[in-house]
């Protein structure tokens, strides 16, 4: 049986798949994969604990999210597939960590598209009140689920006018919060510094709390070197869109809140009730603008729900072509896996029930359940990244692409950070639940795919 570190296996690209996206394509899912409820709903709690400082938060984990898309870009250049991590996981160190990576991926994407829908539909029922919560999480699930049943190439293209309207929209805010702040909008003073003279308002603790909720904020990146798999040139085009995504993602999200925290006064309770965004454009009190964004809001929990779904799907088909699933999962039929995006559907449409059964808890209950495996992926991009990248200054130095920065310190450095967040998030109550479920689920699926390592090296 050949050694699992070795670098001439598993295969470059997933052959059964249709090769239907083009650059265009992979560009924009890089850019609005992330561009979701985490940036758009989720930084309000982030300004309501760390206040004026949410600017330093979002600033240090863009910076931790870049070092691991650099890392995760240095890898899927060298070896396009639609395991992406999973796969580089299992070349470094053997089926178990592959397994263990890709499937607690599933799990986190398949939650996030039940979320999603939720809270999707709690903004369709502020505009239809009476209108039921879980009928509305049906519609886009059966909606997003046919979507992705086609051809990629109508995923790529859904995702890239959801996308196109994502980046508009943030661009828009950026420049008429750029010209609020000098002044010159018409209707409107600038504020000067006034919003920023209690920069820390909670102390470190208020920092933390919002370094936190900023850091997950990023996750969903990752997509678009799932996706490169699927596209015309996979090695060009990740290569491109992690070279150009991340700094456009700093700009967005560390752009964007020094905008808000600038304009608004952080304690502003319209932050979280409504979302920073529409609390902004409120505020700056533009005519139709806080409801428009509201619309922009909703188009990025369903272009998130329709990139997760894919993801899922691309996730579980990886992991059956590697023998690490159900072979019904690995099925293509037009160069789409569709039994795969039916089961990595399936929790959303549980999210159905459960918003109909418990609508005020779910979303919590499914944040609590998800909350630290995006930590555990990138720590499975780092020390997977240590190991190949050795192997291939040694054995295929040309495909080394995209180049992790300063390596091997960078990749240190970054573990190093992801470290200190697990810390952080053990000495906060809010969180410390979502570190023991994550924690929990990770040791589960990490004996379960060591097992099934060992049954396999006996076969």
């Amino acid at each position: 049986m050949p050694s699992r570190t070795t670098v001439e296996t598993p295969p470059t690209a997933d052959a059964s798949l249709s090769q239907g996206l083009k650059q265009r394509h992979l560009s924009m899912i890089a850019l609005g994969g992330v561009i979701g409820a985490g940036l758009f709903v989720g930084s309000g709690a982030g300004i309501a604990a760390a206040g004026p400082s949410i600017v330093i938060a979002y600033t240090v984990s863009g910076l931790l999210v870049m070092l691991v898309m650099r890392m995760l870009g240095e890898m899927s250049a060298a070896y396009p597939s639609s395991g992406s991590f999973s796969a580089h996981a299992e070349r470094a160190f053997g089926p178990w960590a592959g397994f263990t990576a890709g499937w607690s991926f599933w799990v986190l994407l398949c939650t996030a598209v039940g979320m999603e829908g939720i809270g999707a539909a709690k903004i369709v029922t502020g505009w239809l009140p009476g209108t039921p919560e879980w009928a509305w999480v049906a519609l886009f699930m059966v909606v997003f689920c046919v979507a992705n049943l086609a051809a990629v190439k109508n995923f790529g293209e859904f995702e890239f006018w959801f996308a196109a309207l994502k980046v508009g929209a943030i661009t828009l805010f950026l420049l008429l919060g750029a010209l609020a702040i000098a002044g010159v909008l018409p209707g409107t003073d600038s504020p000067g510094a006034s919003n920023l003279g209690d920069f820390l308002p909670h102390g470190s603790q208020g920092l933390v709390i919002g370094l936190l909720a900023s850091l997950f904020a990023y996750g969903g990146l990752e997509t678009v070197t799932i996706a490169a798999a699927e596209s015309e040139n996979p090695v060009k085009g990740v290569a491109s869109a992690v070279r150009t995504a991340m700094w456009r993602i700093a700009v967005f999200y560390i752009g964007s809140m020094a905008v808000i925290v600038t304009l608004v006064p952080w304690n502003t309770p319209e932050i979280v009730e409504k979302g920073p965004y529409v609390a902004t454009l409120d505020h700056l009190g533009i005519p139709g603008a806080g409801q428009l964004m509201k619309v922009v809001v909703l188009v990025a929990l369903l272009s998130a729900m329709n990139a997760n779904i894919y993801g899922a799907s691309r996730i579980a088909y990886s992991l059956v072509e590697r023998g690490q699933g159900p072979g019904a999962l690995g099925q293509v039929s037009g160069g789409v896996p569709r039994i795969a995006v039916l089961a990595s559907s399936f929790f959303g449409f549980v999210c159905v029930v459960l918003s109909y059964w418990r609508p005020n808890d779910v979303f919590q209950w499914l944040l609590n359940m998800i909350g630290a495996v995006i930590l555990v992926v990138w720590i499975f991009i780092a020390v997977s990244q240590l190991r190949l990248r050795r192997q291939l200054e040694r054995e295929a130095p040309e495909k080394l692409v995209v180049r992790m920065w300063a390596f091997p310190v960078l990749t240190w450095v970054a573990l190093a950070g992801m470290a200190a967040v697990f810390v952080l998030m053990w000495r906060q109550p809010e969180t410390r639940v979502q570190l023991y479920s994550t924690g929990g689920m990770t040791l589960v699926l990490a004996a379960a795919g060591y097992a099934w390592q060992r049954v396999r090296a006996r076969s």
